[in-house]
């Protein structure tokens, strides 16, 4: 080999051996799917809230008026089933910086549940509230308020504890002698079962009226859960990290069982490196995910096959909560401020 031969071959070799890196780059890279079509047409409008705050929750006390709350003691009012939003005030502790979380109507009879140690009431459709004072030995913080009719409601703690109020808040008896632990996540479904994720998404459990103590369950694979609710039918649904969705086909699950549910495979819809935070169905029985930095998808088919949805690709925000609070309306619930409505 000449001179001039060599230099050359252990000049281009570094750079042949870079090329063909990245060529095996390019190609692998081409393995995964990163992005899903964008359907035709988006059932979701932007509405502009005055606030950065974090919303966390709506309720409605007929067809037009509702409230919304979130972080930095958030209250917005609507009358016109929230198209548009006003900020309203409440008479709590200017130094204490609540965060209102849960919000529920049965009628003109309202509850809201906050953090920390908030308890409201309102007998007026929220016209006006009064804060009721908890025992001091209450397991756990505020987190989810259930109204179910005349001065009845049911709350549920941070660590999974449950009372029972029949008399307007005055007293409350615990439905559950022994908490789950602290949850990162809690959902009731409408006959009155719930399910939580512990803080660290390593289990969940579940709690049906009538038992006495919550009953734990495994992870169904070694990614840690994010959050998990109830489909219309009564059966569980998971999010997990990793970007990685389940369904549950068991409504009822059996506390005697070493498998209380059969789960789905994981769905994977897509992987742009954003995980879900929560999933919901809206009133055509079309499924939901949202996440990470705009990501808002839909499923006509049970899971099978995924759209996303453009508006909520241009928004800056990552997506909390999806909620459909029943009279053909729907929300999607944004970091800083921002909401999605259901037009349908």
């Amino acid at each position: 080999m000449t001179p001039l031969r060599s230099t050359l071959t252990r000049l281009l070799s570094p750079l042949l051996s870079l090329l063909l890196v990245a060529g095996l780059g390019f190609g692998l890279g081409g393995c995964v799917t990163t992005g899903l079509a964008s359907a035709a047409t988006s059932p979701w409008q932007p509405v502009p809230l005055s606030t950065r705050s974090n919303p966390l929750d709506v309720a409605f006390t007929d067809s037009n008026h509702g409230f919304l709350v979130g972080s930095n003691r958030l209250i917005l009012e609507t009358d016109d089933g929230g198209a548009s939003w006003e900020e309203r005030a409440l008479e709590l502790p200017p130094e204490e910086n609540f965060r209102l979380l849960s919000i529920d109507f049965q009628g003109d009879e309202g509850w809201i549940a906050g953090q920390p140690g908030l308890l409201l009431h309102s007998t007026d459709g929220g016209q006006n509230w009064s804060r009721l004072f908890l025992d001091t030995k209450l397991p756990g913080e505020p987190y989810l308020i259930t109204a179910l009719g005349d001065r009845h409601a049911e709350l549920a703690t941070n660590v999974g504890a449950v009372y029972e109020t029949r008399d307007g808040g005055s007293s409350w008896q615990a439905n559950v002698s022994d908490a789950a632990g602290a949850v990162r996540d809690l959902r009731r479904s409408d006959d009155g079962r719930y399910v939580s994720v512990s803080s660290l998404g390593n289990f969940y459990a579940t709690w049906d009226p009538g038992q006495t103590v919550w009953q734990p369950h495994q992870r169904v694979s070694s990614q840690r859960l994010q959050s998990m609710g109830y489909q219309p039918d009564g059966n569980l649904w998971m999010v997990t990290r990793g970007a990685q969705m389940r369904l549950s086909s068991t409504a009822t699950p059996d506390p005697e069982a070493t498998e209380t549910e059969t789960w789905t495979k994981p769905i994977i819809p897509i992987t742009n490196g954003f995980g879900y935070l929560d999933m919901a169905w809206d009133p055509q029985g079309r499924i939901w995910a949202g996440g990470g930095s705009g990501t808002l998808l839909s499923s006509a088919d049970n899971g099978r096959t995924w759209q996303k949805d453009s508006v909520g690709a241009e928004q800056g925000t990552n997506f909390t909560r999806i909620l459909f609070p029943g009279d053909g309306k729907g929300f999607v619930l944004g970091e800083r401020g921002y909401l999605l409505r259901w037009v349908g």
